[in-house]
């Protein structure tokens, strides 16, 4: 991993857990094979920290820019999956 997480000054330190939390599932999302749930629940607990919409489209803009990596392809994926696990290797 070359890059920074997106992270905002003023969360809290259980808020750049949550945070970070799901940004590592956009990670593993695309390196290997995730747990369905585990990705949704991630993003349930980023949701608590960053619960708007523009903030959200932002913040994980942001981490596309830096990883490559597409949080709203994941979540989106995650969501529509009948699957226990996604991927998103192509």
């Amino acid at each position: 991993m070359g890059y920074h997480y997106p992270i905002d000054i003023n969360w809290s330190k259980d808020e750049v857990i949550d945070v970070i939390g799901f940004l590592t599932m956009i990670e593993k999302a695309y390196e290997s094979t995730i747990a369905r749930d585990d990705v949704i629940t991630a993003y349930r607990k980023f949701k608590r920290v960053i619960p708007s919409k523009s903030e959200e489209k932002q913040v994980l803009a942001q981490f596309k820019k830096e990883s490559g990596y597409s949080g709203y392809h994941t979540i989106k994926k995650a969501r529509e999956s009948n699957q226990k696990a996604i991927s998103m290797k192509k």
